[in-house]
């Protein structure tokens, strides 16, 4: 019940950078460890290594779930030990990349090349005529492309692998 609970709060908690993303959606929550009935230990990884946002992220929340669940003493620490890839990211997280008009990243099986950058699908208009115009976007975590099908530029979620 207490995790079902502290998940609730936690699928409400937005990435700042990827506003359309839950720390849920994103795969940023490794594990939530209850410690008895009125506490929780929540371990959570950042995208990026030097992700500007992850104790903003850590912050948040620890005040979520402590304003959401006023019974309950919470915890967040970094988790050391795993590191994010673009393949934690749930298929519910990649829709909603693509309903915010950002390509979500393909499936990574190997090492990340150029060429995963390249012919992404339009998020807008799901035309493949597409191309790279700037490899870092407004984030390090999201490449710029172009589509000649619609003549709008897009944003990419950058793929990024297993280590």
């Amino acid at each position: 019940m207490l995790l079902e609970r502290v998940n609730e709060v936690l699928s409400t908690i937005y990435d700042p950078e990827i506003p359309a993303l839950s720390v849920i959606d994103l795969g940023m929550i490794t594990a939530v460890v209850p410690n008895g009935d009125d506490s929780v230990v929540v371990h959570m990884i950042p995208t990026y290594a030097a992700c500007p946002a992850t104790s903003f992220i850590q912050k948040m929340i620890k005040e979520q779930l402590q304003e959401k669940l006023t019974d309950v003493h919470c915890e967040v620490v970094v988790d050391t030990d795993i590191h994010w890839n673009t393949n934690r990211i749930s298929e519910l997280g990649k829709q909603r990349l693509k309903e915010a008009g950002i390509a979500p990243p393909p499936k990574v099986t190997s090492e990340v090349d150029r060429e995963m950058l390249l012919g992404i699908p339009c998020p807008r208009c799901g035309g493949v005529n597409t191309f790279l115009q700037i490899p870092f976007g407004y984030t390090l975590c999201r490449a710029i492309h172009f589509c000649k099908d619609c003549n709008q530029s897009f944003e990419q979620f950058k793929p990024v692998a297993n280590d």
